[in-house]
């Protein structure tokens, strides 16, 4: 009779012989087939593929997985594939970019405490909990990628966003983020409290070459794709009528800021309203000037010279003017003044000028597309508009051919709007068909 011990050894035995035919039997048999990618054809009676400046008419798309296969005039789809008609009163259309947002911002409402509220009162679950709202809001209006340009006081948070869209636990554009922002001591709200106590700023603040070098180097192990330096703080009208604006970071800072960012492959966007930040921002070497309120020729030469973007967010500020008779009031004024004049400006000598409208700053619950009918009001053509928002803007963020276009090769971001955007572009407000990444959000 055996053992206790040499029965335990048997059965151990014989559970790893079991286990090793288990094993070998495993990697014998053939392996299955992946799924194959889902097919789905778009019929599209009107079709602007962001390139061309003609509408083009019944044409086919295919999308293959989240990539488009052919785009094609008329045609039959393969075999099996899911047809989507869309009517024919219906646009099609790259899904939308805007490359200037702020998702953890929801307004600056008075009756709601204004910008300092969000800051002092909300614990960062609740502001996140608002940005992914933002995001589907986005999505929403057609708009499948955004550049969002900081947090205002949330840190990384959109970090986490773009990872929680990324993995599919919540719906939201494509997000290219910038994280904390830069400015200097001096250069950022809070402000205006008890000097004893410390406050929240909402950009990361910091002060000389070597220090802002470190501030960008942590921003971007902490997953910037971008960096975004303030360039210029506050603004006022002096004695003679003109916008001034408080310049902040020096030459020799933001040249420490751009060379790191540069050398690790990023971008850096300038926030520069006018006059010695703006020009700081130029010779520092910004890829792009958010805002751009009051470019001078030199500036404008000088964009001409670098290649320098603007993303002139227009329809920001001409919202929310305090009353004339204020100091506040005549700021508000002579900020959309110089503004319309430098957009026409700018757009008469070349510059290179991508869609961007500072939502966030403006409330999440107002149309995106209002932007649009600004641009076209000040001089753009309604085609232009549509670029500088499609493959216009796909270029500034590097992703040409990616997005922005509806073209073989290209992520299936597509968007049908009703009516023609042509004719008026305040049918960009009208999205009745979203498709990110091949995966249809709205119809």
């Amino acid at each position: 009779m055996l053992s206790r011990k040499a029965v335990l050894c048997v059965i151990l035995l014989f559970s790893s012989t079991l286990a090793t035919t288990a094993v070998a039997q495993a990697a014998a048999q053939p392996k299955g087939n992946p799924a194959p990618e889902k097919v789905i054809a778009v019929r599209a009676s009107n079709l602007i593929d962001g390139v061309s400046s003609q509408v083009r008419h019944n044409v086919l798309v295919v999308i293959k997985g989240n990539k488009i296969e052919s785009v094609t005039a008329g045609g039959n789809p393969p075999a099996g594939t899911t047809i989507i008609n869309l009517p024919a009163d219906v646009t099609v259309l790259p899904g939308l970019i805007d490359t200037h947002t702020h998702i953890f911002l929801q307004g600056e409402d008075p009756a709601e405490g204004g910008y300092d509220i969000q800051l002092l009162k909300h614990p960062s679950s609740y502001r996140a909990a608002r940005a992914a709202v933002a995001a589907r809001r986005a999505l929403e209006q057609g708009f499948t990628t955004l550049r969002d340009v900081e947090t205002e006081g949330a840190g990384y948070g959109d970090v986490g966003i773009k990872e929680a869209i990324n993995a599919g636990f919540i719906p939201g554009p494509r997000l290219l983020v910038v994280t904390r922002a830069i400015s200097v001591t001096g250069g950022y709200p809070l402000e205006g409290y008890n000097p004893d106590i410390v406050v929240p700023k909402g950009a990361q603040i910091g002060d000389g070459p070597v220090e802002l070098r470190k501030i960008t180097r942590q921003q971007l192990e902490n997953g910037a794709d971008w960096i975004k330096v303030y360039m210029t703080h506050r603004s006022w009208v002096d004695k003679e009528g003109h916008l001034v604006s408080q310049p902040t970071l020096t030459v020799e800072e933001l040249k420490a800021v751009v060379d790191e960012a540069h050398g690790q492959q990023k971008k850096v966007a300038c926030h520069a309203y006018s006059g010695i930040g703006l020009h700081r921002a130029l010779d520092g070497g910004c890829d792009s000037i958010e805002h751009g309120l009051s470019l001078d020729d030199a500036a404008i030469a000088q964009m001409l010279k670098q290649g320098t973007w603007l993303v002139p967010t227009l329809g920001v500020y001409y919202t929310d003017w305090s009353p004339e008779n204020t100091d506040d009031g005549k700021r508000d004024r002579a900020r959309a003044n110089e503004h319309e004049v430098s957009f026409k400006k700018a757009l008469k000598a070349g510059v290179k000028i991508a869609f961007g409208t500072d939502m966030g700053g403006i409330p999440w619950t107002e149309p995106i597309a209002n932007e649009f009918g600004l641009m076209v009001k000040f001089g753009m053509s309604p085609m232009d508009a549509i670029k500088s928002a499609t493959s216009t803007a796909a270029n500034l963020l590097e992703m040409k051919g990616d997005i922005g276009v509806i073209a073989p090769g290209a992520f299936a971001d597509i968007v049908g709007v009703k009516g023609d955007p042509l004719a008026t572009v305040e049918a960009l407000k009208n999205v009745n068909f979203v498709m990110k990444d091949g995966n249809i959000f709205k119809q």
